[in-house]
């Protein structure tokens, strides 16, 4: 029984390099991505981060296209891209009054056509999949230093933003009247999407990178209503999944990013129906709880989406 467990848990993780590797990038990555996802979705910006990791396509294509698989350039031309199309609906959005998400929805859908089109005009169908869909078992020392570093430094400024990202999320207007400005803060916010998406790219690729944002954010919301759990609670979900979807794809020989997705996707669907709070099962517990409208983190007052 314990050779058993030791062949199917621990040996493809010690006697490979590239499992280790892929284990550290996967367990960062969810020490640091979820978080983000939780505040997304406390802000009702759960599909931004869809509309974020496609912004950062354009970029990472065109730093492909010059300097080929080089993780510098394509991590560089990601941030750069992602910024600027944040800033781009941002300005869109304070000029003509519409809702940032319906801009950034257009932007995304632009940035996604043109990344695959530069991807195209430089490479075969493989480095498009490598680029849309990444490859966590081939993640180098390169690549590992900078998940490493944008993880850390998330976690550091989450770690001096809090009080002021949960005051935004709820009174943009008190945090003003603090002497913060809701926008720098919101910024700030946004930056940190940007630069975890385009380190997760070389991972998940940037059309998944998002799925291990959000979907453990999701799935925590059925198990916890209190902004502690939900983050810690989140981080373990990715990280489970991150750890089994790489042992999954080792013994039966799948793609790794989508087998860390599903596992989350699982976990998601299984909060769904038997979480403590308005899951199915909850709502089948109380009888007069289905003509409720249940309050949801992810319906603040649309000031809290503009820049």
């Amino acid at each position: 029984m314990i050779d058993t467990l030791d062949a199917l848990l621990f040996a493809p993780l010690t006697d490979y390099g590239f499992m280790r590797r892929a284990l550290v990038a996967g367990l960062a990555l969810s020490l640091a991505v979820p978080s983000l996802g939780v505040f997304l979705m406390l802000r009702g910006m759960s599909l931004m981060g869809d509309a974020m990791a496609h912004a950062i396509l354009p970029g990472v294509a065109l730093g492909f296209l010059l300097a080929g698989f080089s993780l510098p350039a394509m991590s560089l031309g990601g941030v750069l891209s992602g910024l600027i199309v944040a800033g781009l609906a941002g300005g869109v959005s304070q000029m003509t009054g519409h809702r940032e998400d319906s801009a950034m929805a257009s932007f995304y859908l632009i940035s996604l056509a043109a990344g695959v089109l530069l991807v195209s005009l430089g490479g075969s169908s493989v480095d498009l999949t490598h680029v849309l869909f990444g490859s966590i078992l081939a993640v180098d020392s390169s690549a590992l230093l900078l998940i490493a570093t944008v993880c850390s430094l998330t976690v550091l400024l989450l770690a001096l933003m809090f009080r002021a990202l949960v005051v935004e999320c709820l009174d943009p207007l008190f945090l003003r009247g603090q002497g913060v400005h809701s926008g720098l803060i919101h910024g700030l916010f946004l930056g940190l999407v940007v630069l975890n998406l385009t380190a997760g790219f070389q991972t998940l690729g940037t059309l998944m990178a998002v799925g291990l944002m959000m979907l453990p954010a999701t799935a925590a919301r059925f198990w916890s209503k209190r902004l502690e759990g939900l983050i810690g609670l989140a981080i373990l979900i990715a990280m489970l999944a991150s750890t089994g979807g790489l042992l999954l794809s080792y013994h039966l020989g799948l793609p790794s990013g989508p087998c860390i997705i599903l596992l989350a996707g699982i976990a998601y669907l299984f909060s769904a129906l038997c979480g403590r709070h308005n899951s199915v099962l909850a709502r089948l517990r109380r009888p007069g709880a289905a003509t409720e409208t249940p309050h949801t983190e992810e319906s603040p007052p649309s000031h809290h989406r503009t820049i």
